[in-house]
């Protein structure tokens, strides 16, 4: 217990040291990650503390605080299945949401981490209080507070006044700046289907101002959900995932503001889908845009099925289409994505000439299993260095792939499903067919 008291004490004072050095604090080493259960098993904190961070960003999914109801389909209340007529997904109190939040932040790795590096985030929907939810949600003032209240805001911080947690920070000295611009995908979101607006008015017009302000060497910005994937438009009809390619129009919008900007050194952080991958944009800005998703700390899509079947994965991975996936040597599977717990890591080396990057989304080990080495030079407006062929492949968006490889994956999963029923139609034709047999000889003898 009194190292337990001693963790948090020296987490606050860590926090509030790094808060007024901002300006002068020479950022190298980033953290990141979503989607950790407070309810399981933990142990990537201990890769995420070997890496040594000096900042670790949550990008939302930071606990689980909705409750999720089990699959029903033969009850009063059924929650799967176009006879379903109930939620899958329920809020729960204000009460239990902050013994959510107690409980992950004192997990003993994330203490560990706390004692040592800045800790800052955004929120996504389970943290926000509900799978998939936007501005609709009530219970939406009283869960921001409850999350800056994990993040250990100051009381007297202009988020605790804003609707929505959106903010920035700044790290470095003159010339050797990094911006960490933290979105709010919630609070002001209309409906998935709506293509309005993901960010709302007074977020937009602050972002605007964030990104035409005083310039930085680097500039992450950090959304709770993808920027450049969108895998929705390959998955439908079977099923779709939050994503900024479902709202086209602002998702437009961000990348002009980007480009119009004029600001170097721009890239993406994301979580939310439960896997890990990188990809990129060349048609956006004068230069290309990468977003680097990391998902998650303890949700991970291979986790649904058992360990000799998880190869079923990968090959859908694989087999699904995406045009702004980054695919290279650095990757551990062919599909260029890694779905089992992960976290995201970016290491800035200020002294190469010219800076480099490393990003890499890391095991639970600290391995890495896809990753990407950037030229800071290969990020300027100015420099375009991005060669027609490179152009062609990181251009064509998802939905404007021929029909037939769009829907490849559905066209797949329906014929297995088919080839399935045709099967067992056959095999009870057979069954049936044998035990008429049977009785013609017993009723013969």
């Amino acid at each position: 217990m009194e190292r337990l008291v001693a963790a948090v004490l020296a987490a606050g004072v860590l926090q509030v040291l790094l808060a007024t050095a901002d300006d002068h604090y020479l950022l190298s080493r980033i953290a990141f990650g979503p989607c950790a259960n407070q309810n399981a098993p933990q142990p990537i904190w201990d890769a995420i503390n070997k890496f040594d961070p000096q900042v670790f960003i949550w990008l939302g999914d930071n606990i689980y605080g909705d409750i999720r109801r089990p699959f029903n389909f033969l009850v009063k209340e059924r929650t799967i299945g176009p006879w379903k007529n109930a939620p899958r997904f329920i809020p729960s109190s204000s009460s239990e949401m902050l013994s959510r939040y107690n409980s992950a932040k004192n997990v003993p790795g994330y203490l560990r981490l706390r004692a040592k590096a800045k800790v800052v985030g955004t929120w996504d929907d389970h943290d926000y209080g509900l799978n998939d939810a936007g501005k609709e949600l009530s219970a939406k003032t009283t869960n921001q507070r409850l999350l800056l209240d994990f993040l250990d805001e100051p009381q007297d911080s202009p988020r605790r006044k804003q609707d929505g947690v959106y903010t920035s920070y700044t790290f470095g000295p003159p010339g050797k700046q990094v911006k960490i611009v933290l979105l709010d995908t919630r609070y002001h979101r209309d409906p998935l289907s709506s293509d309005g607006s993901v960010l709302g008015d007074s977020q937009w017009s602050w972002l605007g101002k964030e990104l035409r302000g005083p310039p930085s060497a680097i500039t992450i910005i950090g959304s709770s959900i993808q920027v450049i994937s969108n895998l929705s438009g390959t998955t439908g009809p079977l099923f779709y995932m939050e994503s900024w390619g479902r709202f086209p129009k602002e998702r437009d919008c961000l990348f002009k503001l980007i480009n119009d900007s004029k600001r170097d050194g721009v890239f993406f952080i994301s979580g939310d889908v439960h896997f890990g991958e990188i990809t990129r944009y060349d048609c956006a800005a004068g230069y290309p845009l990468y977003d680097i998703t990391s998902s998650g700390l303890t949700q991970a899509v291979e986790k649904v099925l058992p360990s000799p079947l998880r190869f079923i994965v990968r090959f859908l991975a694989w087999f699904t289409p995406s045009t702004m996936r980054v695919k290279n040597q650095n990757c551990r599977y062919r599909s260029c994505t890694y779905g089992e717990p992960n976290f995201g890591a970016i290491q800035i080396d200020w002294d190469a000439s010219p800076v480099n990057l490393k990003i890499q989304v890391r095991d639970i080990n600290g391995l890495p299993v896809t990753g990407v080495d950037i030229s800071l030079s290969e990020l300027q407006a100015w420099n375009r260095t991005i060669k027609a062929g490179q152009d062609q492949r990181h251009c064509t968006l998802e939905v404007k792939l021929p029909w037939i490889v769009r829907y490849r994956l559905a066209i797949l999963v329906y014929s297995v499903l088919a080839l399935l029923l045709l099967a067992l139609v056959g095999l009870i034709c057979a069954v049936t067919l044998a035990c008429r047999v049977c009785l013609r000889k017993r009723k013969t003898d």
